[in-house]
């Protein structure tokens, strides 16, 4: 199936983007099944794990279930289930009876902010192409404000698709990594610049990790859950001069951040208004393909340093 996959930048050209479907949860009835979702960009195979797991220290009660072997690259593998039912204000919560228990361990495997993770689920639907505009912020359907779903789409029967933020999930996972950020941001130094920064970016942990490197450089911003509200306000009376520079995801409802930049681009008014691509999914192509449309620079999802760099050369600082 993963061969299928159409990995080019065209989808994102297109203001597109492929799911893969998935459960985590049985059903007696397999239309009450609920499905989950996760962009295909991230996904770097699709396995099913007959080896040994190397169990993390402890009672293995939480999200991470140890790490398994795959060809001689030892990758942590994270029960989604799990994750479903974790909460941050509980941390040692025992987790086991929320358990994915299956014959076979059926993994997937994400490359993602420089880091490979395995995803334990239960089954895999199939993989859907949506366009953005067909992708909806998830607060519009009422969840729990945990943050754990960015956005839903509908499958093809015109159930609700679930797509997960998985950003969100490696943070729950890894506390570790947030302790690195916050040791990068004491190295991070004053910008002065009347200028506003403008954010686009739909996961809530982003959205916060990057509010936190602004005010550490003691810059103004606003921030924006996707592309359209950004474009909405940049093209608004009297903003454009305000403007220093935009930051943008690519992965968002509505508007992609490809699209962000092209329609800055295209525009004679903001033709020239640095454009920073802020993304895990830092591939080869998605590289290239930013760089082919003038974007000033594309940063490893919220690298303190780099966005620092990257500001100060497009503010000309």
């Amino acid at each position: 199936m993963i061969s299928d996959i159409d990995k080019t930048t065209s989808l994102h050209l297109n203001n597109e983007a492929q799911f893969l479907c998935f459960t985590l949860e049985e059903s007696e009835n397999p239309q009450d099944v609920q499905l989950y979702a996760i962009n295909v960009f991230k996904i770097r195979e699709i396995i099913y794990y007959d080896g040994e797991l190397t169990e993390t220290a402890g009672n293995n009660e939480g999200i991470v279930l140890g790490f398994l072997t795959v060809r001689g690259e030892s990758i942590p593998l994270v029960d989604m289930r799990r994750w479903l039912y974790y909460n941050p204000a509980s941390p040692k919560r025992n987790l086991q009876d929320f358990s994915i228990l299956t014959p076979k361990t059926l993994v997937v495997l994400c490359n993602f902010s420089q880091c490979t993770v395995g995803l334990k689920i239960l089954g895999v639907k199939r993989i859907i192409q949506r366009s953005w505009n067909n992708v909806t912020v998830g607060s519009e359907y009422g969840f729990d404000g945990s943050n754990k779903i960015t956005a839903t789409t509908k499958f093809d029967d015109g159930s609700v698709v679930q797509i997960m933020d998985i950003e969100r999930m490696v943070s729950d996972a890894f506390p570790t990594l947030r302790a690195t950020q916050e040791l990068e941001l004491e190295g991070l130094s004053t910008i002065k610049s009347d200028k506003v920064i403008l954010l686009a970016e739909d996961s809530k942990p982003a959205q916060r990790s990057l509010q936190v490197i602004m005010e550490k450089l003691e810059l103004r911003y606003f921030t924006f859950p996707n592309g359209k509200a950004l474009l909405e306000y940049l093209y608004s009376p009297n903003v454009i001069h305000m403007v220093g520079a935009v930051i943008t995801d690519l992965e968002m409802p509505l508007i992609s951040g490809f699209e962000v930049l092209k329609c800055i681009r295209d525009n004679e008014q903001t033709k020239n208004l640095p454009v920073i691509v802020n993304s895990s999914m830092s591939n080869d192509s998605n590289i290239e393909k930013a760089q082919s449309l003038k974007a000033n620079a594309f940063i490893t999802k919220s690298n303190p340093l780099e966005i620092e760099d990257a500001l100060r050369e497009a503010l000309g600082l």
